[in-house]
């Protein structure tokens, strides 16, 4: 089952158990994981608590390998491979300043070899 046919799974906690249990992880396992209580994320689950914060929903994501996205249930029409670019953008977050510019000279330099240049 990839993530489209996931979306038809109504709401983040079917979603959410339905990742935690393919992943093969109990509560407890996902919950020492990501820094949270087994009883949170069993109310995630069950719908008693709806509003994960960012922090615990990114590291829920990086713990199941499933884009935040979908585990939220968002639609859209991307791009085919953009949900294996995702990984890569939350890593960004946790980059100096400094660090974010190389990146973004790097991926100049890569769309100028792309179209011809260097």
């Amino acid at each position: 089952m990839g993530y489209d046919s996931m979306m038809e799974i109504k709401g983040f906690g079917g979603r959410l158990r339905t990742y935690r249990m393919r992943k093969g992880f109990s509560l407890q396992k996902l919950a020492t994981a990501v820094g949270a209580s087994k009883a949170h994320i069993y109310d995630l689950e069950t719908g008693k608590s709806a509003n994960p914060s960012l922090g615990l929903l990114t590291a829920i994501s990086r713990e199941l390998d499933v884009p935040i996205k979908v585990l939220v249930g968002e639609t859209s029409e991307t791009a085919d491979g953009e949900e294996a670019l995702a990984p890569l953008f939350r890593d960004l977050r946790d980059l100096s300043p400094g660090d974010i510019d190389i990146i973004k000279t790097l991926t100049e330099q890569l769309r100028g070899k792309g179209k011809g240049g260097r």
